[in-house]
């Protein structure tokens, strides 16, 4: 029986992809986005903007969602992207995935 990941890792790109959105609608808008705001523990602050939103958490997932292009990494996990042209991922020790749209 021939088991194929490639659902697999659509399944997984589309899933950091909706947790980047995630993360960052949950962030809320920020009131100003100085171009020098660090928060406490050193990182930079969520930017969002008209051009779109990027967010982080200290060691955890970070995101980018914009006109084009909605993209999101866990360190050492999966990532992903999704843009006009293509949807992609990667898991790590299972490999990557380029899906053309």
């Amino acid at each position: 029986m021939k088991i194929s990941m490639i659902p697999a890792l659509a399944v997984g790109a589309l899933s950091v992809g909706a947790l980047s959105v995630g993360v960052l609608a949950s962030a809320g808008p920020a009131a100003a986005n100085p171009s020098d705001c660090i928060n406490p523990d050193g990182s930079s602050c969520a930017v969002i903007d008209s051009d779109g939103a990027t967010g982080s958490i200290p060691g955890g997932p970070s995101g980018t969602a914009g006109p084009d292009t909605v993209e999101g990494a866990i360190p050492g996990g999966p990532s992903g992207a999704v843009t006009p042209d293509a949807v992609s991922g990667c898991v790590p020790g299972v490999g990557c995935l380029d899906i053309p749209r």
